[in-house]
Parts: structure tokens; C-alpha cells; sequence
């Protein structure tokens, strides 16, 4: 399957371009939203939240929910994440977090890795990828 570059869409909001960010929050394929890196930043801000973990986490997940309804999916239509850690140690905490924004019988692929020099000095970063359209019970 081919696309024209007209069939890409690189999509921005008040909410990121106001923090001048050299990159996209989101980018449309076709029926496909892929997102950048979301880390637990308050919105509109390069602030994190406070309260370690899982305070971080929350909100994470509150932005990647915010930005994939602004531009037409939805929570349940993650199919893909990539979760990076500054410490690997507060997977069991993040993941606890993460799993309550999920349908145990709708989890998206996911893969988890430690990784230095997140933005902002994160304690927990996502990458994840949604479909636009509905995507069929079974």
C-alpha cells in the first residue's frame, strides 16, 4: 500500500506549538494516527507533574487520551505503545497505572525499555499508535 504526500498529515495544537517543539504531536497515515513522544508534562506547559511514578504516568496517559481524541480516535483504539523508562524498577507502578485506561480484553502491543535523558528528566515516556477508525469487537 502506497500514500501520496497528500494522504499525510502532520498535526500540531495551540497546546504544543505554544512550547515551541521541533516536532509534530501527531502525524496521520491513511486511517492510522502515529504519536511522539508524550511524557506527564501539564498541559500547555515543559512542566512536569509532581508525585513521582505514577503521578507521572496518570497524566501521560491523560495527554496521549487528549491528543488522540483531539485529531478523531479514541483510548480503545491504541493498538501500539513503546514505554520508556528512566528506571526500569518503576515498570510494576507505571504499569499499574497504565492497565486502568485499558480494557483487559483490548490491550494494545507494547514494548517496555529503560532508557537515559527522557525529556524534561521523565520518569516515564510513550510512543503509541491508534487507528481512526472503529475497530470491531470480537
Amino acid at each position: 500500500m502506497s500514500y501520496s504526500p497528500d494522504s499525510v498529515e502532520y498535526l500540531t495544537s495551540p497546546e504544543t506549538t505554544s512550547m515551541n517543539l521541533p516536532f509534530s504531536e501527531a502525524v496521520r497515515v491513511g486511517n492510522m494516527l502515529y504519536l511522539s513522544g508524550v511524557i506527564g508534562n501539564i498541559p500547555g506547559k515543559k512542566q512536569l507533574v509532581t508525585g513521582g511514578i505514577k503521578a507521572e504516568t496518570k497524566q501521560t496517559m491523560d495527554n496521549i487520551k487528549r491528543i488522540i481524541e483531539r485529531h478523531g480516535s479514541s483510548i480503545d483504539r491504541i493498538i501500539q505503545c513503546k514505554v520508556m523508562l528512566a528506571d526500569i524498577q518503576e515498570w510494576g507502578p507505571m504499569n499499574e497505572v497504565y492497565l486502568s485506561y485499558f480494557s483487559p480484553s483490548r490491550l494494545p502491543a507494547r514494548s517496555a525499555l529503560a532508557a537515559t535523558g527522557l525529556a524534561l528528566n521523565a520518569r516515564v515516556e510513550m510512543e503509541c499508535i491508534a487507528t481512526l477508525t472503529p475497530m470491531i469487537e470480537s
